[in-house]
């Protein structure tokens, strides 16, 4: 994306938040609009083919709207990175409510959530897909295929670990709760160092391909075919990869909150 001007953008957004002007707005908004484009191209990635990103766009473009009239730019945050979580959030909330996800599907990812943060705790290690497919009484070919299921009809990526929920039903990212220095109420501020050590700590138990798959993807931004020329496997197998370790990290993560069981 072509940066604004420092100045220019300082401008605008002086415009646009202090009086209003509709015309920065607009501004602002083509300024950023690449944003959702990258976002969206990334996100298409490995979903079905009805799924066009044209309409992952259009959603896009909700979330980036919403995040022009959210942000403050006094505060110490960057609005790429801020707007960034905003238009993935937009997007996961339209694809969800067109509920073209099925019910068994979802059902499968939580029993392997559940399943690996259950064999985590019994085993103290990262258990293996022989382990994993044995307790949910399936093959490691079937469980492969899950994996595959999931990853091609669901939207899951690191991002979504930290998304929360507000009692008027709005939703915000990790990012949304990094402290303001001017609130005058620090204490309704969510932690997030702590929560970063957690992932961190979560990540880090992680097998180590599925740990190289999700530094190259998320800190890299290598694509899964790239990340799939660096392991010697096929996108496919990246994608499971990718995949279980979003599972297995939500199932640790969340059995940090509540004992894991299988229902």
């Amino acid at each position: 994306m072509a940066r604004l001007d420092e100045n220019k953008a300082r401008e605008l957004w002086a415009r646009y938040k202090r009086e209003g002007d509709q015309a920065a707005r607009d501004h602002l908004i083509l300024a950023y609009a690449p944003l959702v484009k990258y976002v969206a191209g990334r996100m298409s990635n490995g979903l079905p083919s009805h799924i066009e990103e044209a309409d992952l766009i259009s959603y896009g473009l909700l979330g980036l709207i919403g995040a022009l009239e959210r942000f403050d730019p006094e505060r110490e945050i960057k609005f790429e990175t801020y707007a960034i979580s905003r238009i993935k959030g937009s997007i996961i909330d339209e694809l969800r409510s067109l509920d073209w996800v099925p019910r068994s599907v979802r059902a499968k990812a939580r029993d392997i959530e559940k399943v690996c943060a259950l064999l985590e705790n019994r085993l103290q290690r990262a258990p293996t897909d022989e382990e994993i497919a044995t307790e949910l009484g399936m093959s490691v070919n079937e469980f492969q295929q899950a994996l595959t299921q999931i990853a091609n009809t669901s939207i899951m990526a690191l991002d979504e670990l930290w998304s929360i929920s507000g009692s008027d039903g709005d939703s915000s990212s990790l990012i949304d709760t990094l402290e303001d220095p001017k609130s005058r109420d620090p204490s309704r501020m969510l932690d997030l160092s702590e929560m970063k050590a957690r992932l961190a700590a979560a990540i880090d138990a992680l097998p180590k391909r599925e740990k190289i798959v999700i530094a190259l993807y998320y800190y890299e931004n290598l694509t899964l075919r790239e990340i799939g020329e660096v392991l010697g496997v096929t996108e496919s197998r990246v994608s499971q990869l990718h995949t279980k370790a979003i599972l297995r990290l939500k199932g640790r993560l969340r059995d940090e909150i509540e004992p894991a069981s299988i229902g």
